[in-house]
């Protein structure tokens, strides 16, 4: 089991940016394909990105296409997700989750291990 704790949280006016952190520790990292859902009020959890263990690959929901960027660092056991150019319908609570399916099947299932989410609101 993986345990996930996610920071970075906050609020930020449109236009703003944000880096988010998932520091993971547990079982074996480095083996785990690693990535973000977010979910906003009355709406259903829905896949941001995700990146395999090694970062060679990476995978992004179109809506963050260009504006997000993941990240991560194996000997910090961290994955970051740094947002850009962030619009008030990215407000959401931010999850990260860690899974041993690859990069394309990440976003399908919810199996794996999950943190308990940061808030992230974008005011106009």
């Amino acid at each position: 089991q993986v345990q996930l704790v996610e920071s970075g949280g906050g609020e930020v006016q449109a236009g703003g940016s944000l880096r988010l952190s998932c520091a993971a520790s547990g079982r074996t990292f480095s083996n785990y394909v690693m990535g973000w859902f977010r979910q906003a009020p009355g709406k259903e959890r829905e896949f941001v990105a995700a990146i395999s263990w090694s970062g060679g690959s990476t995978y992004y929901a179109d809506s963050v296409k260009g504006r997000f960027t993941i990240s991560r660092d194996k000997s910090k056991n961290t994955v970051y997700l740094q947002m850009n150019r962030l619009k008030p319908e990215d407000t959401a609570v931010y999850y990260c989750k860690a899974g041993a399916q690859s990069v394309r099947s990440f976003p399908k299932t919810d199996f794996g291990s999950w943190g308990q989410g940061t808030q992230v609101t974008v005011s106009l």
